[in-house]
């Protein structure tokens, strides 16, 4: 079931991001949404399928993006075992691993694109290209990461129901 409504969610934001928010940049960089979504579910403690929604995601984002298609999946599930890895390490303070999975979440995705991109000979200035779309499209991320894992921790606690101990 959590699987299979993966493909809605993202879907959804997928297409917010693309139809709208790609509309509202802030220098040039846009909010990810798909990104901030796999991270947030991937740090909910009761979820067992952020490997499979980081698969989802990146296939989705990787149809409809005009990066080299292997680049977003490579960097979302990147993204989902950095959110794994800090769900085990910081389980005391899940919204500071939130903050730090963002940050280096949005460095990570940005920098394997622009790695591939600079392989099928796009000239991208590493300069430019950092602070003209991966630190505002950074910020956009963090401000947003909040409300989306206060989402997905509902989500989460709608399709994880806690068993009651007797």
């Amino acid at each position: 079931m959590a699987t299979w409504i993966a493909f809605p969610i993202l879907s959804g934001l997928l297409i917010l991001q693309t139809a709208i928010l790609s509309r509202v940049p802030l220098l040039q960089g846009t909010t990810d949404l798909v990104l901030l979504a796999l991270i947030a579910w991937s740090l909910q403690k009761r979820v067992q399928t952020a490997w499979q929604w980081g698969i989802i995601g990146g296939l989705l984002v990787g149809f409809v993006s005009a990066v080299p298609f292997l680049a977003y999946p490579t960097g979302y599930l990147a993204v989902v075992g950095l959110s794994l890895l800090l769900r085990k390490r910081i389980w005391q303070v899940p919204i500071l691993a939130m903050f730090i999975a963002t940050f280096l979440g949005t460095i990570l995705v940005h920098l394997i694109a622009i790695v591939s991109l600079r392989l099928n000979g796009s000239v991208l200035p590493m300069f430019i290209s950092t602070n003209q779309i991966t630190l505002p499209s950074l910020l956009l991320n963090m401000l947003l990461a909040v409300p989306f894992f206060v989402l997905f921790g509902d989500l989460a606690g709608l399709l994880y129901p806690e068993e009651l101990e007797i």
